[in-house]
C-alpha cells in the first residue's frame, strides 16, 4: 500500500495501492512512513510518487464511504480527521518534500501534492483537479486555505469553483507546479531535486519553524497587519 525506501539522503514514498483512493487505512499507513522519515537526523528529504502510471492518486474512496459494514478501508468516523490532520503534518513536514505527479491527482490527491513544499508532474498525460463540485461537495475550508495558499489567484477560483482540469504544461504555466517532465525523466528528476534541497533538512527545528510561520497558527501571511506596518514595527513581531 505504501512502500518507503532511502536513497542517498532521500527518502522515496511510493504509494502502491491501485488509484492510491484515500481511506482510514491509507491514511494510518502514510502516516506510519511519515514517522519513519521524521524519525531520522541530518540532511533528507522526501520524495512522494506512485507505482501506477495512470494514477498519482485518483482522491477519496468512495466505494469504501458508501459501502456496509466492515471494510479494509477502516473506521469511516474518524477519517475526515484523521486525514485533514496528515494533510497538515505533510504541509509541515521538517524536511524539503518534493511530489512527483506521474498520473491523475484528483481531489484529495490533487490536496496531498499541493502539501509538498515542490511539485513536478508528467508532460504528456494526466490532470490535477479539485473535483468537489463535481460530486456535489463543498470543498472545506481548511481545504479551499490550504489551495488558496499553494495556488496563485487567478488560477485558485478556476480549481476550487468550476473544477478545472489541470494538464501538466498548464499547471505548470500557473504555477501550480514548478516543473513539467515526460515520464521517463519525472522520477531522476524529482530525486534530483530533493537531493539538492536535502541540505535544508539537516536542520530540522528551523525548517519546521519556518514553514509553521508560514502556514500555522496567526502565520505572517495571514496577519492582520500589512508587510510595511510589520517592517517599520519590526519589535513587536520578534
Amino acid at each position: 500500500m505504501i512502500e518507503l525506501t532511502r536513497e542517498g539522503n532521500v527518502y522515496l514514498l511510493t504509494m502502491n495501492d491501485g488509484e492510491n483512493r484515500w481511506n482510514t487505512t491509507f491514511v494510518r499507513e502514510f502516516s506510519k512512513a511519515l514517522d519513519e522519515v521524521e524519525e531520522s537526523t541530518g540532511p533528507a528529504a522526501l520524495v512522494t510518487t506512485s507505482a501506477s502510471e495512470k494514477f498519482f492518486s485518483n482522491g477519496l474512496d468512495l466505494e469504501w464511504l458508501s459501502a456496509e459494514g466492515k471494510h479494509k478501508g477502516g473506521d469511516r468516523k474518524v477519517f475526515g480527521d484523521e486525514f485533514m490532520t496528515l494533510m497538515g503534518r505533510l504541509i509541515t513536514l521538517p524536511l524539503p518534500s518534493v511530489c512527483a505527479i506521474n498520473g491523475h491527482a484528483f481531489g484529495a490527491g490533487f490536496m496531498t501534492a499541493l502539501c509538498h513544499d515542490v511539485r513536478l508532474m508528467r508532460k504528456d498525460r494526466g490532470f490535477i483537479c479539485a473535483n468537489e463540485v463535481e460530486l456535489g461537495m463543498t470543498i472545506p475550508d481548511p481545504e479551499l486555505a490550504l489551495f488558496r495558499h499553494k495556488i496563485p489567484m487567478n488560477a485558485f477560483f478556476e480549481t476550487v469553483q468550476l473544477a478545472r482540469r489541470w494538464t501538466g504544461p498548464d499547471a505548470l504555466d500557473a504555477g501550480i507546479v514548478q516543473q513539467v517532465e515526460e515520464l521517463e525523466h519525472l522520477h531522476a528528476a524529482a530525486m534530483t531535486k530533493a537531493q539538492e534541497l536535502s541540505r535544508l533538512g539537516a536542520n530540522r527545528d528551523v525548517f519546521a519553524r519556518m514553514k509553521e510561520h508560514i502556514y500555522g497558527e496567526n502565520s505572517a501571511i495571514n496577519g492582520r497587519h500589512g508587510p510595511a506596518y510589520m517592517l517599520k514595527n519590526s519589535s513587536q513581531f520578534r
